[in-house]
């Protein structure tokens, strides 16, 4: 399933040469996606476990959300990249299919948890009271489903990839499909449950949210029209909330980018049967794919964590205080649900 389209379609016959300037292209592409993947999730996770005696609800999700790119990293962009280096996998049946088990199962989990990190932004300005009324666990209910999720809609890749005989003394990890109609019903599927619904669930969360901000902004407004004394704190609520939801977007719209050209070659490479599978702009695309691991950890520093003091913690110069730029959560979502709920009653 991951980066290659010949590993799903088994056309090529025997042990073909291969493009040796595309492959070294590959292999470059591949060690900077691991080594910024592998080193920025890593440190981030190392700052937020040093504050879990103050983990938020959003660091919470941020936390898993850094342990399926390390998922990615090791298990799916890592032993691409022994592929390459080897050209064949080397390896016994059991391993080609728990690494072609464990490639999707980052893919996976790193969406889910984005979805589920959104639907929790959207509960937590829509319906704020049921939201705090949870406990702030490392693990949560959203987050064990998420990986429950993962590991269970991964399981066909167990059956479909396996260690096969491609030519004379040849053998290789590929998968195995009923054809004609199996690849198409796989990759579909596969696309479907991990981009598709994904996407067209956290827009619909974002629009619910960008509504209401919209009904906040609103208040402020009216409020300082009013000279209203609420109106400092009307003032303050909106702008945290904006760029929560800043953040979320901009993850959202960063997976959106990573991905759409991964799985547009992918469902082109089993519905069309001339598709250039073999091009360097082909495979180059599939390649890039895993910057979304190296996009996720980046955004989130950008918006709540200050790079000297993430610096000075990671390299434990000095005991920082990495409070995010956030201000509390329950006050600020409080403080916004108070204000819809008054804004509708008036109304």
């Amino acid at each position: 399933w991951l980066n290659y389209p010949n590993n799903i379609k088994m056309e090529a016959t025997g042990d073909e040469p291969r493009d040796q300037r595309l492959a070294q292209i590959e292999i470059a592409l591949l060690s900077v996606i691991f080594l910024c993947a592998s080193f920025l999730n890593f440190g981030l996770l190392l700052v937020l476990w040093k504050k879990r005696q103050q983990m938020s609800r959003m660091r919470v999700f941020v936390s898993h959300l850094c342990l399926a790119d390390l998922v990615v990293a090791f298990f799916q962009v890592c032993p691409q990249l022994m592929w390459d280096i080897t050209d064949r996998f080397i390896g016994p049946d059991l391993v080609c299919r728990l690494v072609k088990y464990l490639q999707i199962v980052g893919m996976f989990a790193s969406t889910y948890m984005i979805v589920v990190m959104t639907v929790d932004r959207y509960q937590a300005i829509c319906n704020p009271m049921v939201t705090f009324q949870r406990r702030r666990a490392r693990w949560n209910l959203p987050v064990c489903v998420a990986w429950l999720a993962s590991f269970v809609f991964s399981v066909p890749q167990l059956f479909i990839f396996s260690r096969v005989q491609i030519g004379p003394g040849v053998y290789d990890c590929w998968a195995q499909f009923i054809q004609p109609w199996g690849p198409k019903a796989y990759v579909t599927w596969t696309t479907l449950v991990i981009f598709l619904v994904p996407i067209v669930t956290v827009t619909v969360c974002q629009v619910r949210i960008c509504r209401a901000l919209q009904i906040n902004l609103y208040l402020k407004t009216q409020q300082q029209h009013h000279h209203s004394s609420r109106t400092s704190n009307v003032a303050s609520v909106s702008k945290s909330r904006i760029k929560t939801v800043k953040m979320t977007v901009v993850i959202v719209l960063a997976y959106t980018v990573c991905w759409a050209p991964f799985f547009t070659v992918q469902l082109w490479s089993v519905w069309d049967a001339d598709a250039p599978t073999e091009t360097a702009t082909f495979t180059i695309i599939m390649l890039l794919a895993s910057l979304n691991s190296v996009a996720n950890p980046c955004i989130y520093l950008l918006f709540t964590v200050k790079f000297p003091k993430l610096l000075g913690a990671l390299l434990c110069m000095k005991h920082t205080d990495l409070k995010g730029s956030l201000p509390e959560e329950a006050t600020m979502v409080s403080s916004l649900y108070l204000s819809i709920k008054s804004h509708s009653d008036i109304e």
